[in-house]
């Protein structure tokens, strides 16, 4: 991270009119007398300021309405401010709105012209990258073919393909990383990290606390138009989820104490309101379904990197469970295998290999290797082929996740990458028959049991009970 900024937004305030009427709009322009009598002003967003690094990724939060879009926008120039200024330096890519400017009577190939070039890319660079959009939309033959006739994820696919592939220095999101199929959500973060390592500064409205914990640098509390808060994420995030369920009588204080956490002064404007209309969707419920482990062969990363080799190459992975079956359809709390076999084309010295499991926006949940530290099979002669098997219980949650493969060994910059493959297999964890609410990653439960107790009051007889974890029973 650099310590040069990237963007800076200064006392910046967005006022739009209210019509009450349509032809209100019509009288404001022609009628005599004061133009303002026609329209209420609402203020999407009120006297925001901060700075952004180089090379920083920032979270934006806050309820529908807080003007979290409306901020965008104007860093975007797609809006213009009515107080304040914007700064960014350099090329912004925006995911603001997918397809937005998409002609529907046009190909995909015209609409990737048509799009790129309002994304800024030159003729030339388009004709240069249209190979990679359209490798990375891998909608076959339809590009060719009228948007109009696409399907909702086939249009999707093109149009994020074509905002990602704008090299940007400033990339702006805005709750677009929720499209396609988990193996395209997964390609499309493995495109936004691949920016991001490049230096680029990432900024990107997100309803979920667990993404601006695990991706961002900083994040920005918005509320009613009103910076609340401008911090480390863990501070943005327990606030932001205080102020959700901040009862309504309470709404005031909770916003006094947020602004006096980082020494601001009172915002007198921000009034009560119904704060039971929105949650953070940090919880799933399960839906009851029975689990089956089986093998879905349409279940295929489309993320996969193969490193260069050096000497080794990493082949058929594939996940099998206790009979020895191929399957990436899992069932939560069994035991797998995930195996691979490796071809040494010569002879290595201090060979060990590795394995990771990442969710699909890449976080990585757990990696390990297969020797301790410092140790490795001292000498594999050229042409000798191993077969790796790592063992693990599948604790995780209903969803997508992927696995890495690596072989390293003594290289001439000491131990490094024999050979690696990112994203090389994908498998899902299938749902179960379950009324429990689950958040997070893993399941550590168990088949232990929630205990409750209820402590008798003034000589009264206490409760008490062992409930499955999770589960609440009501009288």
């Amino acid at each position: 991270m650099s310590s040069e900024i990237s963007i800076r937004v200064e006392t910046l305030s967005k006022s739009f009119p209210i019509y009450d009427k349509p032809h209100h709009r019509l009288m404001q322009m022609i009628a005599p007398g004061p133009k303002d009598r026609w329209y209420r002003t609402f203020r999407a967003l009120n006297d925001v300021s901060f700075e952004v690094r180089r090379g920083e990724t920032v979270g934006i939060v806050g309820r529908n309405g807080s003007g979290k879009s409306t901020l965008l926008q104007l860093i975007c120039g797609t809006l213009t401010p009515s107080v304040g200024t914007v700064q960014a330096r350099g090329r912004i890519a925006a995911l603001l709105e997918l397809g937005a400017g998409f002609n529907p009577d046009f190909t995909g190939r015209e609409n990737v012209y048509l799009n790129g070039s309002l994304l800024g890319l030159t003729r030339q660079e388009l004709d240069e990258r249209f190979d990679d959009i359209v490798a990375f939309a891998d909608i076959g033959e339809f590009i060719e073919q009228p948007v109009k006739s696409y399907s909702s994820g086939m249009y999707i696919r093109l149009a994020f393909a074509v905002a990602i592939n704008v090299m940007p220095d400033i990339l702006v999101i805005d709750e677009a990383l929720s499209v396609g199929d988990e193996a395209f959500q997964r390609k499309c973060f493995a495109r936004i990290d691949a920016i991001r390592d490049a230096g680029a500064t990432v900024l990107f409205v997100s309803h979920s606390a667990q993404s601006i914990l695990q991706l961002c640098d900083r994040a920005l509390l918005l509320e009613r138009g009103h910076k609340l808060l401008f911090g480390t994420p863990r501070q943005v995030v327990a606030f932001y989820q205080k102020l959700i369920y901040a009862p309504a009588d309470r709404y005031q204080e909770v916003v006094q104490e947020i602004q006096e956490s980082q020494g601001e002064s009172s915002v007198s404007s921000l009034t009560g309101r119904d704060l039971s209309r929105e949650r953070p969707d940090d919880g799933v419920v399960i839906n009851q379904l029975e689990a089956s482990e089986r093998f879905d062969p349409k279940l295929m990363p489309e993320s996969t990197v193969q490193f260069e080799s050096h000497g080794a190459r990493i082949l058929s992975p594939r996940i099998l469970n206790v009979d020895g079956r191929q399957v990436n359809v899992l069932v939560p709390g069994r035991d797998y295998t995930y195996t691979y076999d490796v071809e040494f084309s010569r002879d290595a010295e201090d060979v060990h290999f590795g394995m990771m499991i990442k969710s699909v926006n890449g976080i990585e949940l757990y990696g390990t290797d297969s020797h301790a530290q410092g140790q490795g099979i001292k000498s594999v002669t050229g042409g000798t082929s191993i077969r790796v098997a790592f063992r693990f219980k599948a604790l995780m949650l209903p969803g997508g996740y992927f696995l890495n493969a690596g072989c390293m060994g003594r290289t001439s910059n000491g131990d490094g990458f024999l050979h690696r493959v990112v994203d090389v297999l994908m498998f899902k964890i299938e749902v179960v028959r379950s009324s429990r609410r689950y958040a997070g990653f893993f399941d550590i439960s168990g088949e232990q049991p929630c205990e409750w107790e209820v402590l008798g009051a003034r000589g009264q007889s206490a409760e008490s009970s062992s409930i499955p974890s999770g589960e609440v029973s009501h009288s």
